[in-house]
């Protein structure tokens, strides 16, 4: 297997994934970051500007953006796994899709960062409820002429539109993250498993780091961590491409702002247009591994492949005979609860965050900034946010870990075939869906 297979975003960052030098017996530094993905990046980016002086070391176990961080649908939202009520956490987010957007612009990271909006979908009678539930104050309710001047979708009768979210290129941010943070000082060493996290000591499999504040940012390979087996359960979400599509298809579908789109299904679909003209387009379905278990033949499964490509010719009829040119997966983090959350004790020096549930291409950056402010001791708006502190009780143990998350599944399908029959809300599979991501 070479890097650029692993997705559509590794083939096309222009990056030659060279991965970069191992650990190489025992460091000493002042902040360890295990993980180099995007919530890793983001808090060495945080700490280095925040103070300079500080020596800050970057673990990854592949390469940067080997991970959900490079293979992801590129929406860069304001989105929670549960959603907020709280005014502070709500702004926050949204002020955090221009904050990633001044980032890359200050790095010269072009990431292909277009804030278009997010438009749901609804294909079927029974969406318009959910969709018109979750709006917020600044959405816009589209029918008519002002939901087919944005897209056209076959069967779609009206959405939601909110403009609080951009469309990007994962691998492209991701990649160009490292190498910025690399610049302000930051030493990344790749190729080096951590085995075991404790107080003042990281154990990987190249040696040994010590440091005085150690975060873990490792999302949905936390499981592969000593002790830590139950703390985030792998979820596999799975995506495809087309070919880039001729300007007289777009004409006819839209998108002309690159907006992302979804639609109200309770088995989750999420798509874009690339700045290359394809549609990048994936969802869940595939099943939970049971130990939560983490294994590259996992992020395949060509049944989930075949219902992709069937939902997206379906909706928009416009590709024509268009090839999909890649197919790709990877495990996102899932906590008990659902609730993403940021941690820090100054007492151990240990922190973390995570807990994304797919939703982290921006909530990474807010996540990075508050570690960030957490470890220098830093009162900020930040660190006040509620999402602070909040510890996710453990998954269940085999066996009910494995038959819980696949029995939601199961019943988030079986909804959205009653709803397709009956075209109306199924209230019943839909509370016992609650209740399962409840906690």
């Amino acid at each position: 297997m070479t890097y650029q297979s692993l997705s559509l975003w590794h083939d096309t960052c222009g990056d030659p994934l060279d991965p970069r030098a191992a650990l190489d017996g025992v460091t000493t530094v002042d902040v360890a970051i295990v993980g180099g993905g995007l919530t890793g990046l983001w808090a060495a980016r945080s700490l280095a500007i925040a103070d300079p002086s500080l020596s800050i070391l970057v673990i990854e176990s592949d390469i940067c953006g080997f991970g959900a961080s490079g293979r992801n649908g590129g929406w860069c939202s304001a989105l929670l796994p549960q959603g907020t009520d709280d005014p502070a956490m709500r702004s926050a987010m949204r002020d955090t899709i221009d904050e990633v957007g001044r980032a890359l612009e200050a790095d010269g990271i072009d990431a292909h960062f277009a804030k278009g909006g997010t438009i749901t979908l609804v294909t079927n009678p029974a969406h318009t409820e959910r969709a018109r539930t979750h709006m917020e104050p600044g959405d816009t309710w589209l029918d008519g002429d002002a939901l087919t001047d944005r897209i056209r979708v076959a069967g779609a009768t009206a959405a939601a539109f909110t403009p609080h979210c951009a469309a990007v290129h994962p691998a492209r941010l991701v990649r160009g993250l490292a190498s910025a943070v690399e610049r302000r000082g930051v030493r990344i060493v790749e190729g080096t498993r951590a085995q075991s996290i404790e107080p003042g000591r990281v154990v990987t499999d190249r040696g040994v780091a010590t440091a005085r504040s150690i975060l873990r940012c490792t999302e949905g390979y936390t499981p592969s961590l000593d002790g830590h087996r139950r703390t985030l359960a792998p979820i596999y979400s799975l995506m495809i491409a087309t070919e880039p599509l001729p300007d007289s298809a777009w004409d006819e579908i839209g998108l002309a702002q690159r907006e992302t789109f979804t639609d109200g299904r309770n088995m989750i679909i999420y798509g874009q247009r690339t700045a290359d003209g394809r549609f990048a387009f994936g969802g869940r379905g595939a099943p939970y591994h049971w130990g939560s278990a983490i294994d590259p033949s996992f992020d395949r499964d060509d049944r989930v492949f075949v219902d992709l490509e069937r939902i997206l010719r379906s909706m928009f009829p416009a590709i024509g005979s268009a090839r999909i040119t890649h197919r790709w997966g990877g495990p996102l983090g899932v906590p008990r609860d659902w609730t993403a959350g940021v941690r820090y004790d100054p007492d151990t020096g240990l922190g973390s965050a995570g807990g994304y549930v797919g939703d982290g291409v921006a909530t990474t950056n807010l996540a990075g900034r508050t570690l960030a402010d957490l470890v220098t001791g830093t009162s900020s708006s930040l660190t006040k946010l509620p999402w602070v502190g909040h510890e996710s009780r453990a998954w269940e143990p085999e066996p009910f870990r494995y038959l819980g998350i696949n029995a939601g599944r199961w019943i988030a399908s079986g909804a959205d075939r009653s709803e397709t029959r009956r075209r109306r809300p199924d209230r019943v599979r839909s509370k016992i869906m609650s209740l399962l991501t409840g906690g």
